[in-house]
């Protein structure tokens, strides 16, 4: 028995245990319950999301294609990243050796050639089909996609008769499918608390080290074969304080063109071409007496900016082997020795090497005052405020941040279309309309509409649900906003936590009559636009995207909305 192997088993009984409404769609079938936790913890591993989200993510059952769960990225330069899972679990074989089998190879090839054409008729089940059409009405709006294929196993990877399968599509599709393995020695290795890293950098040429403030900088330059061989050794350990340090799993315009450079005859530039590499550490040390070619030894080292460029150089030096890159291709690093009392001062210069660039910047706001303000307010209403990523156990009461910004921008912003497609720019361009003036008892009743309408669409109580709810979550939300604001006869700003508990008594009491009349009038709005003609999931998702039912959508005094009397915009 492998015993990394033996750990995730383990881990799938506790999630069955625990969570077993999430698999409660297979019946008494307990192997493919247990083969389905296994791909949900995989998924949350793998996209760095918690269980609850990767549930959102599960595509298993009958007509799936070939697609145990699906991730829809955002489009960023008129491309967007999909993430393909297929599962293969062994329940009697704990001994990590089996290969993934060549048939699920090659099904997951067929299902990336078929599923990506828009024309093309597939029958699918009612948790994978409204995905699929979300991602052919983006291709028809001529955006690209981006295909990334994990295949998880609790074993080794495929053999090479499956690897001429992912050969030959990527031949088809160069640079637009990539394959990944992903197994029990992957989710342990990420489930390990991070080790302290101490370890010698070998710089090449001279250097300028300064003492400035009661701090050390270091400044020269590291060849690209080093940073192989660092991260060879330690991993994404050197990256735990990085907040990129998930980019190198994503196939990105960003990586690619590192990737190229480093693969051209531009590679003994490398050095101009690239921002370099930032790191932080308890304390560094070198030999002063030599003029160059130094050996530094940091202790307790983090690379906190240059995640992408170090996770690329690895990946496309292991990947094509050494010989790839010339010994004269060089990056710039810089080294900052600082005490522990400055750990304040190490996120602010996170944020400053890393925000020029397009990140998630969710934890380098983390600190604004604004967020450590609602963090406070939360306590005040017995709620918890998360502002940063932790491993902590969520519950009714625990709200992400993240979470707050969606639901805040789709109920009271009345953004809804921002709030599903536009996640990226939460915590950057969105931000200030978001977070600005707001309390804690506005961003918990936004939160307990979205999650009360999201687990509406996830299990409707209706028998016949509108066709439009797997689209819908964020407009419905904003609606219930309006009626709940109404009933009451306050405005937005009056929200506080002197009404609060009135206000969420009013939701409880009355969220199944708002949804009733938010659905009807999204259903009206929708009628305008197409008239009595039958709808298809990819016209669905481009109208609730593009925000075309907003006009349409307008406040009105009266609870029950009346519709503009203009076309569907557009």
């Amino acid at each position: 028995m492998n015993i990394n192997a033996s750990i995730i088993d383990q881990q799938l009984t506790g999630i069955l245990e625990k969570n077993p409404e999430w698999v409660d769609h297979f019946g008494k079938d307990e192997n493919r319950k247990r083969s389905a936790a296994f791909i949900l913890l995989c998924m949350a591993k793998s996209l760095d999301i918690s269980l609850e989200e990767s549930v959102e993510l599960l595509t298993e059952g009958g007509n799936d294609a070939g697609v145990d769960g699906l991730h829809i990225g955002e489009v960023e330069d008129g491309e967007f990243l999909v993430t393909i899972f297929q599962g293969k679990y062994k329940i009697k074989d704990l001994s990590g050796v089996a290969n993934f089998p060549e048939n699920g190879v090659q099904k997951a090839v067929n299902t990336v050639q078929v599923l990506f054409d828009p024309f093309r008729k597939v029958t699918l089940n009612e948790r994978i089909a409204p995905k699929i059409e979300e991602i052919r009405s983006l291709i028809r709006d001529a955006f690209i996609p981006k295909v990334r294929v994990i295949l998880c196993n609790n074993g080794a990877a495929w053999n090479d008769t499956a690897r001429q399968w992912i050969d030959e599509i990527k031949k088809d599709f160069p640079e637009k499918v990539h394959f990944f393995h992903f197994n029990h020695d992957s989710i342990v290795n990420i489930l390990q608390k991070p080790k302290k890293v101490d370890a010698t950098l070998h710089l090449n040429g001279p250097i300028i080290v300064e003492d400035m403030n009661y701090m050390r900088v270091l400044v020269g330059r590291i060849s690209v074969h080093a940073i192989s061989r660092l991260f060879e050794e330690h991993g994404d350990r050197l990256l735990q304080r990085n907040i990129r340090r998930y980019l190198g799993l994503h196939s990105n315009r960003v990586n690619m063109a590192i990737h190229d450079t480093l693969c051209s005859d531009k590679s003994d530039k490398f050095y101009f071409y690239n921002n370099g590499i930032t790191v932080v550490c308890d304390k560094f040390d070198y030999n002063a007496f030599q003029k160059a070619d130094y050996h530094v030894k940091t202790v307790n080292m983090q690379v906190i900016n240059g995640g992408q460029t170090c996770k690329t150089i690895h990946q496309t030096l292991k990947s094509h082997g050494p010989d790839i890159v010339g010994e004269s291709a060089y990056v710039m690093i810089r080294i900052y020795q600082m005490a522990d009392e400055n750990k304040d001062f190490v996120n602010d210069i996170t944020y400053a090497t890393n925000s020029q660039n397009p990140v998630d910047l969710r934890d380098l706001h983390s600190n604004d005052e604004v967020q450590k303000k609602l963090e406070i307010d939360f306590s005040g209403l017995g709620f918890t405020y998360k502002r940063q990523k932790d491993e902590s156990s969520a519950g009714a009461n625990v709200i992400s941040s993240l979470t707050v910004a969606e639901a805040v921008l789709a109920v009271w912003r009345e953004k809804p279309h921002h709030a599903k497609f536009r996640r990226k720019e939460h915590f950057g361009k969105l931000y200030e309309e978001i977070f600005n003036t707001l309390s804690a008892a506005q961003a918990i009743i936004a939160t307990r509409i979205f999650r009360k309408v999201e687990n509406e669409r996830k299990r409707p109580s209706s028998d016949n649900p509108p066709q439009f709810l797997p689209y819908g979550s964020h407009y419905i939300a904003m609606m219930i906003g309006r009626f709940l604001l109404q009933a009451h006869g306050i405005a937005i700003m009056e929200l506080s936590h002197r009404n609060f508990a009135e206000m969420n008594t009013l939701l409880d009491e009355r969220f199944a009559t708002y949804h009733g009349q938010a659905c009807e009038s999204i259903s009206q709005a929708l009628k305008k636009c197409y008239g009595d003609r039958v709808i298809s999931l990819q016209q669905l998702s481009a109208t609730f995207r593009r925000g075309d039912l907003l006009e349409m959508l307008k406040p009105h005094p009266d609870p029950f909305l009346i519709l503009s009397e203009s076309g569907c915009p557009g």
